[in-house]
């Protein structure tokens, strides 16, 4: 079946981050992932301690080594990634804890060196919704007027009493007041959801990929519920307290969520990487290319695309 999807130069039927990336910069581009070693109102005790129930060192399992200044944790990380792709440019990406937890001289301190270096092409920063101070805000609105700017909020949920049950410590309110503080500063935003949270029904996922989708965000990440050692989530799962979801109810989902979000809207990651050493369940998402081609086949069996059920 023929694939019409015109943000496509390949057999993907969604908008891809890589297809984004080189129409937007002409060649391939890859993030460097860093962790500037911030921490988070959800872990210092501002909001919560112990962080979200599912996270294990702050959501950064594949940054840098914080024991690393940030310029030489730019150097090891990009010198890897050129081994698979030795003619790229980079967007440094501040991946572990809350990235804009913290005064502006010191986000400063963090920023601005890697901007400088070759080859960089913007910045992505991982953080909160409701880590955003104004003075803050004026320096992201700063650096997005001389640099490619994405900032990535972690929503996880739209549904309260799920992210009460695992400790985000922020309401959809909240989230919608830092979202919308940054898109009416003209800062590219990406969503970040998870599929799979305790207690959440294949509705509920799915109407938390529909509201979202009516924001118009410039980006989202779909990710699968990684249960991690060391976490409060395992000890519940090992108890049996709820499960996680099969290969083939994580594609159903997933193709459902591309089907609502608009067609402009480009899809950053639709799975996970779990660490071989941490990860407890579940196990086939380590086969990523896997499941990106289930993914695939799902949306060809459909004859869909992304954006063919999207509605304003």
């Amino acid at each position: 079946m023929e694939n019409n999807f015109k943000f496509s130069s390949s057999n993907k039927r969604y908008h891809t981050w890589d297809y984004h990336l080189k129409s937007t910069f002409g060649k391939k581009v890859f993030k460097v992932s860093l962790n500037a070693n911030f921490s988070c109102p959800n872990i210092d005790g501002t909001k919560g301690v112990g962080g979200c129930t599912y996270c294990l060192s702050g959501s950064g399992d594949f940054a840098g080594n914080p024991k690393d200044d940030i310029l030489t944790q730019f150097d090891l990380v990009k010198t890897k990634m050129h081994k698979k792709w030795p003619d790229a440019l980079y967007i440094p990406y501040f991946q572990a804890n809350s990235n804009t937890y913290a005064p502006v001289n010191i986000l400063k301190e963090k920023f601005e060196p890697v901007l400088k270096k070759d080859g960089v092409v913007g910045l992505a920063i991982a953080t909160r919704p409701d880590c955003l101070e104004d003075d803050v805000l004026d320096y992201l609105s700063e650096l997005n007027s001389r640099t490619y700017l994405i900032v990535e909020l972690g929503l996880q949920t739209i549904f309260d009493e799920t992210g009460k049950k695992i400790n985000r410590q922020h309401t959809f309110a909240e989230f919608l007041d830092g979202y919308y503080k940054l898109k009416n500063r003209n800062i590219k935003v990406c969503v970040h959801l998870i599929e799979g949270l305790p207690d959440e029904t294949h509705e509920m996922m799915l109407k938390s990929a529909e509201t979202v989708a009516k924001l118009r965000p410039d980006f989202v990440k779909l990710h699968l519920l990684h249960i991690l050692k060391g976490t409060k989530m395992a000890e519940q799962y090992e108890k049996g307290q709820f499960d996680t979801l099969s290969l083939s109810e994580y594609v159903g989902i997933i193709c459902d969520c591309l089907e609502v979000f608009h067609e402009n809207t480009v899809i950053q990651r639709l799975t996970g990487d779990g660490g071989r050493d941490t990860l407890i369940a579940p196990l086939w998402s380590l086969k990523k290319f896997v499941v990106l081609n289930e993914i695939d086949k799902e949306m060809l069996r459909r004859g869909s695309c992304q954006g063919i059920k999207f509605t304003e």
